[in-house]
């Protein structure tokens, strides 16, 4: 009986992968039990939560005066501090089937760049939404765990881990990251520029969710071999009336190219400040790519061109992260090695 109460416990762990544009959670003994959106419906002037993850993106752009669906995690960290809490106890709770009573050892996976006031803030948020214990884990740590990168070995292992909010890039070597940079754009700042580009070019508004699903569908980070179009919905900003208007693959190409440079000189600025020893093995192991915003179309050609280096996509990229830190939750030693300390 003793041993069922314990190991029902240590059932309850969780990681969480708590990123600008999705939130993942990973139960201990059960894989990933929950992927939804970050995005909570507030009612407006207050932070009284209405509705969270896939309900309240749902809402984005489509509630009436007295409701408004935020992020509130803005370059993966927390802008809301009271709101954020109420999301995470949200999704503990959903993934616990409701019980109010479990307090679980957490995992939070947070971006290399993170501050001591920011790192706080995450920790206090974990803690008021139910957590026992919390480790924080930096993004590309653990996105290397799950891309099962062998990062214990006293050789060089490079992962780019392109988030909503941030890019994080770092060399690996025996559990620690010998150099790590965060850049903060990735899937958000590249949404940003198409809906930019559609108001500068035709004068047209269109919405985040419009934005995404025209990324997703024809962005590309290099020539493709096959050219796409889409149509795109929106209102008019000269008559005011809703309007159709067809994008090209390679305008929506060309508007993502500032966002999507920037990644690539952050990888170059990175391979240039690792020590030679482990630059070599960085040329025989490559580049490995994880997080939802590697997935732009030709973002493994682009950096292949640039660095003249092998370039793989992880297994699973947009799961890297909450996979990794899954994984940590079955190996203390690991995490108390690799999780941030004050």
């Amino acid at each position: 009986m003793l041993f069922d109460s314990i190991m029902g416990l240590f059932s309850s762990d969780l990681a969480v992968d708590l990123g600008t544009a999705n939130t993942l959670v990973y139960v201990r003994n059960k894989g990933i039990m929950l992927q939804e959106p970050s995005v909570v419906a507030i009612k407006r002037g207050t932070n009284h939560v209405l509705a969270v993850g896939e309900e309240a993106k749902r809402m984005l752009g489509r509630t009436p005066g007295h409701i408004e669906a935020i992020r509130p995690l803005r370059d993966g960290v927390i802008t809301n501090f009271e709101v954020t809490e109420q999301m995470l106890r949200y999704f503990i709770r959903k993934v616990h089937n409701r019980r109010s009573m479990v307090r679980p050892r957490i995992i939070i996976c947070v971006p290399s760049g993170i501050t001591q006031v920011e790192k706080r803030a995450v920790r206090d948020s974990a803690h008021l939404a139910g957590g026992r214990e919390v480790y924080l884990v930096e993004q590309p740590m653990a996105a290397a765990v799950g891309a099962n990168m062998p990062i214990q070995e006293p050789a060089g292992n490079m992962v780019v881990d392109i988030g909503g909010g941030t890019t994080e890039i770092a060399v690996i070597s025996l559990s620690g990251m010998v150099f790590d940079l965060s850049v903060r754009v990735g899937g958000d700042e590249m949404d940003n520029a198409i809906i930019s580009h559609v108001k500068r070019r035709y004068n047209l508004l269109i919405g985040e969710r419009t934005a995404e699903d025209v990324k997703v569908t024809i962005g590309s980070a290099s020539p493709l071999a096959e050219p796409k179009t889409r149509d795109i919905k929106g209102r008019d900003l000269v008559a005011g009336i809703p309007k159709i208007i067809t994008v090209s693959d390679g305008e929506i190409r060309e508007c993502l190219s500032d966002t999507v440079n920037v990644i690539v000189e952050a990888v170059k600025t990175t391979l240039e400040q690792t020590p030679p020893e482990l630059s070599a093995d960085i040329v025989d192991r490559g580049i490995v790519l994880a997080g939802g915003g590697a997935m732009l179309e030709g973002l493994d050609v682009l950096l292949r061109e640039e660095t003249k280096l092998p370039v793989f996509y992880a297994d699973n990229p947009q799961l890297c992260v909450a996979l990794g830190s899954g994984k940590m939750l079955d190996e203390i030693d690991l995490l108390r090695q690799v999780s941030l300390k004050d």
